[in-house]
């Protein structure tokens, strides 16, 4: 990590998307993301991917963190990438998925442009490590 990076504060929205309403998941990565220093923003429950966009456009996040058990990832993702990419937010936000994604999702999500998928047990300091490795410079 250079000297720079040290000094910015990585900005995240932590999201739900969907009519999915358990967001115990989101609050563990919330909390880990803010004990690393990370300033982290919280969308809250059942968000349309249209918020999710525009909270993180609004909030100018380096990095966007999609929370998703429902299954409606291979919907819902895609519409949240592509407006980013309506916005040209897309190269400057790392996005990430987090929850119950099949594997044969995954590599689907990965094409679209998602950085990393994050499944049930990931250690938080690997989520950690990746999104300090991985945050886009500004």
């Amino acid at each position: 990590m250079s000297a720079d990076q040290e000094q910015r504060t990585i900005r995240c929205l932590v999201a739900k998307v969907g009519l999915d309403g358990h967001d115990r998941g989101a609050h563990v990565i919330a909390r880990a993301f803010r004990d690393a220093g990370f300033e982290v923003i919280y969308s809250g429950l059942h968000r349309a991917p249209e918020e999710i966009v525009q909270a993180a456009v609004q909030e100018d996040v380096d990095v966007l963190g999609i929370s998703i058990l429902s299954g409606a990832h291979n919907t819902l993702v895609p519409k949240v990438i592509e407006g980013l990419k309506e916005y040209d937010a897309f190269d400057d936000t790392l996005v990430l998925v987090g929850g119950i994604i099949p594997d044969e999702d995954k590599e689907e999500l990965l094409e679209l442009g998602v950085a990393e998928v994050f499944g049930p047990g990931t250690p938080m300091e690997e989520t950690v490590e990746f999104v300090e490795a991985n945050a886009p410079e500004r």
